[in-house]
């Protein structure tokens, strides 16, 4: 990974570490899950149209052929994403929150296996086994009994996506800016948030002061600013090197929501955490080992 990209992507991993400490400031200062979603949104939505409209700025529309896969991406890489993870924080901490989409390389990988036929191996089996145990004791750990947290449920579904986001939408990187790419994703998947605009003037009144700060963070750092420099990063990049760092989300979340909010995640969580990210490790340095002995052999 050259130098310019590991910075942007190291960028962009500390602002999205933080922004789970940010949603639960925002809900706990008035909003409502679907309210502070469209207001992200909409705030990151007409960046991009000041973007777009900027004297100087060449932005194309998309190709005909091109629109069904960028609205699906969207679909899945910002609506349901954002859906399951703002609504999985009304009953999970932010430390946790992060924990669980810190396992998105997991799922990246299961899904390379299944889309891109690559082959993991024995131990590439066992290094994605450890990680998905450990996925389930952080699952366990967040609810308050010895049950399935409908929470972090969300949330793990959230990871899924944005796996399924981050393997499908590098292609188009040959034809498209990553800065326009963006736009597309943010516009089209803000329309699904368009549901959530009942009631929204009268609680925007009543939110304090730090939710309505917090908001406008996650609208304006996170949702368009960290997307277009992941995008960045991920065009000058390899997907597995950058990707790679999403390993450093889950401390930053903890770091922030414990220095933000005063929140810790259980014991029980990090424990989980822990062997997660052990997994996910494995199976990276696994895959750079045999990647290195190819090249060698080639």
């Amino acid at each position: 990974m050259n130098a310019k990209a590991f910075l942007l992507a190291s960028f962009t991993v500390i602002i999205w570490g933080s922004t789970f400490a940010a949603i639960r400031a925002s809900l706990h200062g008035g909003y409502s899950s679907g309210h502070l979603i469209l207001v992200r949104f909409l705030i990151a939505s007409g960046i991009f149209v000041l973007y777009a409209l900027w004297p100087g700025v060449k932005f194309r529309l998309p190709k005909k052929e091109d629109l069904l896969r960028i609205s699906i991406l969207a679909f899945i890489g910002i609506s349901i994403y954002h859906i399951g993870v703002t609504f999985g924080e009304q009953t999970v901490s932010a430390g946790t929150a992060g924990m669980l989409i810190g396992s998105t390389p997991i799922f990246s990988a299961v899904l390379a296996v299944i889309v891109l036929k690559e082959r993991l191996g024995i131990l590439g089996w066992v290094g994605l086994g450890i990680g998905f145990i450990g996925i389930v004791i952080i699952t366990f750990g967040s609810a308050e009994s010895l049950q399935i947290s409908q929470g972090a449920l969300l949330i793990l579904m959230s990871a899924i996506a944005t796996s399924v986001f981050f393997v499908f939408q590098k292609p188009l990187f040959d034809r498209y800016h990553p800065i326009e790419l963006t736009a597309y994703f943010t516009w089209i998947g803000t329309l699904p948030f368009l549901i959530f605009s009942p009631g929204l003037v009268q609680e925007l009144q009543h939110a304090t002061m730090e939710a309505h700060l917090s908001a406008i963070f996650v609208g304006v750092f996170p949702a368009a600013i960290g997307y277009v420099t992941w995008a960045l990063a991920l065009s000058m990049g390899k997907a597995s090197s950058v990707t790679s760092l999403l390993y450093l989300e889950p401390i930053i979340a903890i770091i922030v929501a414990w220095l933000w909010l005063d929140e810790w995640p259980s014991t029980i969580s990090i424990m989980g955490g822990i062997i997660a990210i052990s997994g996910v490790l494995f199976v990276n340095l696994l895959g750079k080992k045999r990647q290195s002995v190819s090249e060698e052999a080639a």
